[in-house]
């Protein structure tokens, strides 16, 4: 079946022999038409079934209730969970939320934004991809006062709301963790130091080491393991050490805690009993794989709701000057099974 073509003010327009501005101002509710004519156009609007285009008229207006979220992965839980959560408050207030996905890389991300800039939304809520790049589009968005909230992955210069974990507070629990259930030989899964997320794990993982008086072994960490396939990579190299370790602390992601738990069940490794297994974010799998895995909640879908309160209570109703701040969401370890051993 053919689609029936959308009704415009030019159809109207057409239809009455009137010009376009007359039925504008007539839908538009204005008092520079007569009530006679109003009428009619509006009559008529209904008859040939015309819905009015809010966006296009929300931008004439200046005012866009839209907010844009750019994200490096949509189908990863946390953060589909802060786009969850960032939902229910916009859907509260009335306001349409539009998601981009960089996909981890820079360019993406830039056209992410400025597809956002071009519809004039209200704000631009972001976490930053892990290719390395110029964050100067995100500068532009300031430029054009469109408000900007960073959250997780952050530019640390830019001078914006953000909403962040406390990864070293985290870390240092896990690691903390481990060495109470008579862990020695403590690795590290590490994400790309470009980002300060990764940065801050692995000095809460450092720090916790010295706090307990263990040597830091740099054999011990393996950089940029942050996907199932290469956390069993890393884990195989690891494993494969004269002197291995007996725990990873995977704090990239729980895909790579899944690469783990992978690897050493193929070299027949006994989980929690000789190696113990920590991962990062609480994905849903953690609760049922064999052994269920130790993991950090980040508390994901609170993160979006915070995000989304900021905006409607800090920056729309008293507006941004002099008030940028940072809002922190404290994560929590989850104890399972792949690290519960019984000390010897």
């Amino acid at each position: 079946m053919k689609r029936q073509k959308r009704t415009t003010i030019y159809d109207i327009a057409q239809k009455l022999n009137l010009a376009a501005s007359s039925v504008s101002r007539a839908l538009s509710d204005s008092n520079k038409i007569n009530a006679e004519t109003k009428a009619l156009i509006l009559k008529t609007a209904a008859e040939m079934n015309y819905q009015q285009n809010s966006m296009a008229s929300n931008l004439r207006k200046g005012n866009n209730p839209t907010i844009g979220i750019v994200v490096p992965r949509i189908n990863q839980y946390f953060f589909s969970n802060v786009i969850a959560g960032l939902e229910e408050i916009t859907s509260e207030k009335g306001y349409n939320l539009v998601i981009c996905q960089s996909n981890e890389l820079h360019a993406r991300e830039v056209e992410g934004v400025n597809a956002l800039v071009n519809q004039n939304v209200s704000c631009i809520v972001i976490s930053i991809a892990a290719e390395k790049g110029s964050p100067d589009h995100l500068q532009q968005v300031l430029d054009r006062n469109i408000q900007l909230i960073q959250f997780d992955r952050v530019v640390a210069g830019l001078e914006t709301f953000k909403v962040l974990n406390d990864n070293k507070q985290a870390a240092y629990e896990a690691v903390t963790h481990l060495i109470e259930q008579g862990y020695r030989r403590i690795a590290l899964l590490e994400g790309p130091q470009e980002l300060h997320i990764f940065r801050e794990r692995k000095e809460g993982y450092i720090a916790a080491l010295e706090d307990h008086g263990f040597p830091i072994l740099s054999e011990l960490m393996y950089a940029n393991a942050w996907t199932k396939e290469l956390g069993a990579a890393a884990t195989a190299r690891l494993l494969d050490m004269p002197n291995p370790p007996d725990a990873i602390f995977a704090s990239t992601s729980d895909f790579a805690a899944l690469g783990v738990l992978e690897a050493a069940g193929n070299k027949g490794i006994r989980i929690p009993e000789t190696l113990g297994i920590c991962g990062y974010s609480n994905e849903p799998f953690t609760e049922i794989t064999s052994p269920s895995i130790t993991t950090v909640d980040q508390f994901s879908v609170e993160m979006g709701r915070k995000i989304g309160n900021l905006y409607f209570q800090e920056i729309e109703n008293f507006g941004a000057e002099d008030k940028i701040k940072t809002v922190n969401v404290r994560p929590k370890l989850i104890v399972r099974n792949s690290t519960r051993r019984k000390l010897q």
